[in-house]
């Protein structure tokens, strides 16, 4: 599973064509993640599934990007 990560200046928002997840903390984004995951029956006990969050570059000034390709980038395990 993949989704795109920004920060709006008050919530970490995580982001695919399925979804659409916010928290003011990266724990209780998390959090969320995995609430959504069981949620939705995604995840059969004993699996894991790897949520995998590629930051949204744009929301960086230009000039930086350069220095940062992989920024933020993060995977979650979420294990049912």
């Amino acid at each position: 599973m993949e989704f795109t990560i920004r920060h709006d200046g008050r919530e970490w928002i995580l982001e695919n064509e399925e979804a659409v997840l916010s928290s003011p903390t990266m724990d209780g984004l998390d959090q969320k993640v995995r609430e959504y995951i069981h949620e939705k029956g995604l995840l059969r006990a004993g699996e894991k599934l790897e949520v995998k969050m590629y930051f949204q570059n744009s929301t960086i000034p230009q000039w930086i990007r350069q220095y940062s390709q992989h920024y933020f980038n993060r995977i979650l395990v979420v294990e049912g």
